[in-house]
């Protein structure tokens, strides 16, 4: 796993829009996995003024989210499908017939996440996935006590994920407490994983995925286990981190070797 300390929420988006980009540069038909929330709007704006200056193309790039509220269309205002559309899918150059997100409104959710397990895997799977974290651990929507090979399937949202995405709706609007979400064993067959969060609110659970024990109570440990993760946080995202210095250390000495091999 690698952790990467970066001084602000910009520079967290600035370092994801890289790693993206070097992605499809490496690999222009690449499929993304992507996500939704606070954590990936700095990332996704740094991506469209990454297009609009010429560096990259999504044109021949396929992408499947991770989630969606079960009862939202997918005009909705709150749905995910309509956050990607605005956030990122209109302002590039992608074929919006290339991008998944589960559909809300399937009248089988349950055949439905089976379909999408299987459209990810004739896609060839996902080559980098991009995820936040919860601030109780959770990425997707496996909460607390998911199981750890987990697929694509309804989950149940816990009071406390509900209440903190309660400011997205209006008073008395209909808020989803269920949700369609790749399950975590999805998420690990993904090929690299990249997981960005900035801000205090995020550092216990930054701790315990990085550094706690690897436990379904801590839905985000799993991502140890994986062989290609990278980590990027802020500094008060990284304030519960025991060995920053080390991280901060590493980080150096990778980029020495870099340069070394570069040369």
């Amino acid at each position: 796993m690698r952790i990467v300390v970066l001084d602000d929420a910009q520079a967290v988006a600035r370092f994801g829009a890289d790693t993206i980009g070097e992605q499809l540069s490496a690999k222009p038909e690449s499929v993304l996995g992507l996500a939704t929330g606070s954590s990936p709007l700095p990332l996704y704006q740094e991506l469209i003024s990454d297009y609009q200056a010429g560096k990259i193309s999504f044109k021949s790039v396929r992408t499947f989210n991770l989630d969606e509220y079960l009862g939202l269309p997918g005009d909705h205002p709150q749905s995910y499908r309509h956050f990607m559309n605005k956030q990122l899918f209109n302002e590039v150059d992608i074929d919006l017939d290339n991008t998944e997100v589960p559909d809300g409104m399937s009248k089988n959710p349950l055949a439905f996440c089976a379909a999408y397990e299987e459209r990810m895997k004739q896609a060839g799977g996902v080559d980098l996935q991009l995820l936040g974290i919860g601030r109780n651990g959770h990425i997707g929507f496996n909460e607390p006590s998911s199981s750890l090979v987990s697929r694509t399937r309804v989950k149940t949202l816990t009071r406390d994920t509900v209440e903190a995405n309660r400011r997205f709706f209006a008073p008395g609007e209909f808020q989803p407490h269920l949700a369609i979400t790749m399950g975590i064993g999805t998420i690990m067959e993904a090929r690299s994983i990249l997981l960005l969060a900035t801000g205090t609110d995020k550092a216990k659970a930054i701790a315990e995925a990085v550094e706690g024990p690897i436990s379904a109570s801590s839905p985000g440990s799993i991502l140890q286990m994986h062989a290609k993760v990278t980590v990027v946080v802020d500094r008060e995202a990284a304030q519960e981190l025991k060995d920053v210095a080390f991280y901060q250390y590493i980080e150096q000495e990778q980029q020495r070797l870099l340069d070394a091999i570069r040369a």
